[in-house]
């Protein structure tokens, strides 16, 4: 396959323009409350735009890096190890929230493991089954060895709990071993084997068997359990086609939950109404052809699968975020890729996108 002079630029400008669009929704979404709570508007966004400056530094460079030097377990393990450590390290803090998920750095505020388990989970599994392609339904010698390492990390960050992170995990590595060709029936015996637990997590934790209840009949509790997706509701219906404006949102007023993160996508939908967010959806759209093309035309079964494991994160998540924005699934603590305020989920997912990209130099 020819070798590209550059990058893709068609997905290089789209990551450009979700990064600036998401600092300009993070300020338009966090300014009261920052003002209220932190003394100044722009406390939000300065944070979110050093991540994000930080975050592209490591695109630039990540770009340039030939991605066949990742290809190597003398990387991928070490790699292992330290966000193992790093999952096992949130007990050792304080909650926030009623949960461990983040890891204090003097001088640099929380960093959260999770969000570096998803591209090392990537990895380990590009780097795994680009040789095992011709033996994938061999359970003991490709599948254990496969989904085992990664089911150890959805494990520990069920325990932190996030479970919306976990799934994303294990959504990932179910495509990414159906890519390599695994027989549907293996798959659907692994969601049978999960099906259990996922049954346990939502249906006899209290806290999330109220928010299933709540997911089916919001209107039940409008101000107590279903007050996120009432008030998210709300805030898409309010924006209708052209939205109220820019900054003009009124459900960010202390009535929208979390507006500048999880449910930034409320917010975007109430300012710039359905044409905002039909813009906003095509971005990951664009995003994910471009990527998913690069991993199908790929000659290197480890670009392939790095590729397409990089791509489906970003995709899974802007799914999963959206879909509870318009009350499609329960409520999760899944930020909208590029987007949300949160200085771990920006900074990783640029890194992410400099591997990508570098991908797409070998492409035609």
């Amino acid at each position: 396959m020819a070798k590209r002079v550059g990058v893709d630029k068609w997905l290089f400008g789209t990551v450009l323009l979700l990064v600036l669009f998401g600092l300009v929704s993070v300020f338009s979404a966090s300014a009261v409350i920052a003002k209220a709570t932190l003394g100044s508007p722009y406390a939000y966004v300065v944070k979110q735009a050093g991540f994000a400056l930080a975050g592209m530094v490591a695109l630039f460079v990540l770009m340039r890096v030939d991605y066949r030097k990742y290809n190597n377990p003398k990387l991928i393990f070490p790699l292992m190890g330290i966000t193992g450590l790093l999952l096992l390290s949130v007990f050792a803090w304080g909650g926030m929230n009623g949960a461990h998920r983040w890891v204090r750095i003097p001088g640099l505020g929380t960093l959260e493991p999770s969000e570096l388990a998803k591209p090392v989970i990537v990895l380990f599994l590009a780097w795994f089954l680009q040789t095992r392609i011709h033996t994938i339904d061999n359970v003991k010698e490709t599948i254990l060895p496969a989904v085992i390492p990664p089911l150890l990390f959805v494990g520990l960050i069920l325990l932190e709990p996030d479970l919306g992170t976990a799934l994303v995990c294990a959504a990932v590595l179910m495509l990414m071993l159906f890519l390599a060709g695994l027989q549907m029936k293996w798959l659907l015996m692994g969601a049978a084997a999960a099906s259990p637990i996922l049954y346990y997590m939502l249906f006899h934790v209290a806290w999330r068997a109220k928010r299933m209840l709540v997911f089916l009949h919001p209107e039940a509790d409008p101000k107590g359990a279903g007050f996120h997706i009432m008030q998210s509701l709300i805030a898409v219906g309010t924006g209708g086609i052209r939205g109220l404006g820019l900054m003009e949102g009124r459900q960010k007023l202390f009535y929208l939950p979390e507006p500048h993160t999880d449910f930034i996508f409320a917010n975007i939908s109430e300012e710039l109404g359905l044409l905002g967010a039909i813009c906003v959806l095509a971005a990951f759209c664009i995003l994910g052809y471009r990527g998913l093309k690069a991993a199908f035309l790929s000659t290197d079964p480890f670009a392939r699968f790095l590729a397409f494991g990089l791509t489906t994160i970003i995709l899974v998540q802007a799914f999963f975020n959206m879909s509870v924005v318009l009350a499609l699934l329960p409520t999760k603590g899944i930020p909208l890729p590029f987007i949300s305020s949160g200085g771990t989920s920006v900074f990783v997912t640029l890194a992410c996108m400099g591997v990508l990209l570098n991908v797409t130099r070998e492409i035609d």
